[in-house]
């Protein structure tokens, strides 16, 4: 076929092959005429035309040639109509390849909005908009991966019109508590790596740009892997899950991951780890949230919410990482001797720690500017009582959001509170230790009410339907954990400076336990990327579909690969954004304290 040759150089010179091997998959091969999903007789590759009729019979060869015309055919469409296509990358070529294979260069030409998006690399929006196409019904779940190819998660070019970070961290800085501010930028300041820390908002501004597989699900909001780590569930096992939810909202699942996978890429540069072995340590944790997800795709509905990773299966896979010599004896001892740790953090600890007699009063003892009594705070005796009967009907009526009649919390009385600074990213919103105890001084009980302000993802994925911020963050945790703290609620207030404002309350701690980041090696590293990866997975699972996210991620490493190269280009842009701190606090433009 002379057609067929001049197809072949075309294809030699400009076709990738990719295009040639994707809709060989995709559309599969029938050697005698069928009728497609509309209706219209069907040969070869997908191939219809004037030609196609009742009773032919192909050989191999010929839906091969036809198969490499009907692309050259598509391409050349696409280069009179959309001369600017072969600008695009790769994947972002094929996905236009194949609309256009499919329907049509005059049904390509109606998507008007997508196709501008895509010139303008408005790959959120172009994605959206193909998702909810006719295209997107009739090709059926590989429409995901065309319109956000898991080859295109690679890419991280910050827009021109990307905000100042300093000025969203400025920004957030207007609904804290004014001298808490300099802590967090101290704390941020301390290294890229805790700078990442604090930086969710920066992240999720940057990750709303980029490509989305269409599929969302309860996220974390801030999936670092410092929010990770152990704690007691109400069945008294000691399971490892995520563990902070402040920014918790349904939308894409990618944005959990790429926070995840950068956050490795960012601790490891921190730690001194070579390029090879971050990457290693990326790909690690990224693999094991593509195989539990395809693994939890095959679960049944109950299974898959079931499923958690408690201590047992932890020291098993500590067990086998030695034995097979990829995890060395010190560090695995390490890791026994922190597990065994969490076991010992509770109410029973704290309040040997941080309570002592003060005029012959039970009270939490002072530790400024962490750890701040009330009475330090409010200096007048009337308008502090007046606090603490708030506190009293707060603890009361937060008691209605919680899950079991008949709760513990009846058989507690409330003694004294002090804020808290907590965490990095947090420093500055309201925190609140309360000091409370049950039949005598030897049976207490510390809760935290932390003030919930809107997720950082809200103007990116949309407000929360729920009324209030501490109800968002119980709801998402709920969702997403394993097991939740039995005294896990939330409640509107009006706080000591008479503004209303929205808190959840849990215990303070309750057998918790976490990585010690700053002294992870390279295999620890690894088997913890590979815990935070299948956890996130089961978060995921349970909200989202996960069929439909396991048939995107697929059975090879192209989605593993494409993370690991985005979380290095997003380290360096972490580091600059770093160094921006760095000279706004020179600068003058933003107070920071340190070594607090």
């Amino acid at each position: 076929m002379i057609a067929a040759v001049v197809a072949v150089d075309f294809l030699d010179e400009t076709l990738p092959v990719q295009q040639l091997k994707l809709q060989r998959r995709d559309e599969g091969l029938r050697l005698t005429p069928y009728r497609d999903t509309g209706g219209v007789l069907t040969i070869g590759y997908g191939h219809t035309g004037r030609d196609v009729a009742a009773g032919q019979v192909w050989t191999q060869g010929e839906a091969d040639d036809t198969l490499i015309e009907d692309i050259a055919i598509a391409q050349s469409e696409l280069d009179e109509a959309l001369p600017w296509w072969r600008t695009l990358d790769d994947a972002r070529q094929d996905v236009l390849v194949e609309m256009c294979f499919n329907q049509g260069i005059g049904a390509l030409l109606e998507f008007k909005r997508t196709l501008a998006a895509i010139r303008a690399g408005q790959w959120a929006r172009a994605s959206a908009g193909m998702l909810l196409s006719a295209w997107a019904e009739e090709v059926g779940g590989r429409a995901a991966r065309r319109a956000a190819p898991r080859s295109s998660h690679a890419a991280w070019v910050p827009a021109a019109s990307r905000p100042d970070p300093i000025a969203l961290l400025e920004e957030q800085a207007h609904t804290r508590v004014p001298e808490l501010v300099p802590i967090r930028y101290g704390r941020m300041l301390a290294s890229p790596g805790t700078f990442y820390r604090g930086a969710a908002l920066i992240m999720a501004a940057d990750l709303a740009g980029g490509p989305q597989s269409g599929v969302n699900v309860q996220l974390c909001g801030d999936a670092h892997l410092s929010n990770f780590g152990l704690f007691g569930s109400p069945e008294r096992q000691l399971i490892f899950d995520i563990n902070d939810f402040d920014e918790t909202l349904p939308g894409p699942w990618e944005w959990d991951v790429k926070r995840l996978a950068a956050s490795f890429e960012v601790a490891g540069r921190d730690l001194g780890f070579a390029a090879r072995d971050r990457r290693s340590v990326v790909q690690a944790g990224v693999r094991a949230y593509r195989q539990q997800l395809r693994e939890a795709a095959d679960l049944r509905t109950l299974d898959a919410w079931y499923a958690h990773l408690n201590v047992d299966q932890i020291t098993s896979q500590i067990s086998t990482e030695v034995s097979q010599k990829r995890l060395g004896k010190k560090e695995a001892r390490e890791a026994v001797r922190d597990i065994a740790k969490a076991r010992t953090r509770d109410s029973v600890r704290v309040f040997a720690k941080r309570t002592g007699k003060v005029e012959g009063e039970l009270r939490i003892v002072r530790d400024p500017p962490v750890i701040t009594p009330l009475e330090d705070l409010i200096l007048s005796a009337t308008a502090r009582e007046r606090a603490e009967r708030s506190i009293r009907r707060l603890i009361g009526s937060y008691r209605r959001t919680l899950a079991h009649d008949h709760h513990p919390i009846e058989e507690f009385h409330y003694v004294h509170m002090a804020r808290k600074v907590v965490g990095v990213g947090s420093v500055g919103t309201r925190c609140w230790i309360f000091l409370m105890v049950g039949r005598d001084n030897s049976d207490p009980l510390f809760l935290q009410a932390k003030e919930a302000q809107p997720s950082v993802l809200e103007r990116f994925a949309g407000r929360s339907r729920l009324r209030q911020h501490g109800e968002r963050v119980v709801v998402g945790q709920r969702l997403m954990q394993a097991a939740s703290d039995i005294f896990l609620g939330w409640q509107r207030v009006t706080d000591i400076d008479g503004q209303t404002r929205d808190y959840y309350i849990r215990q303070f701690h309750d057998w918790k336990g976490s990585a010690d980041v700053e002294t992870l090696r390279v295999p620890g590293a690894t088997l913890y990327a590979q815990m935070c990866g299948a956890t996130l997975a089961r978060a995921h699972a349970r909200w989202g579909d996960r069929i439909a996210m396991a048939a995107y991620l697929g059975p090879g490493d192209v989605f593993d690969r494409a993370i690991a190269d985005f979380a290095v280009a997003y380290a360096d842009q972490n580091e600059q954004d770093y160094a921006a701190l760095v000279q706004a606090v020179k600068s003058g433009r933003i107070p920071a304290e340190t070594g607090l």
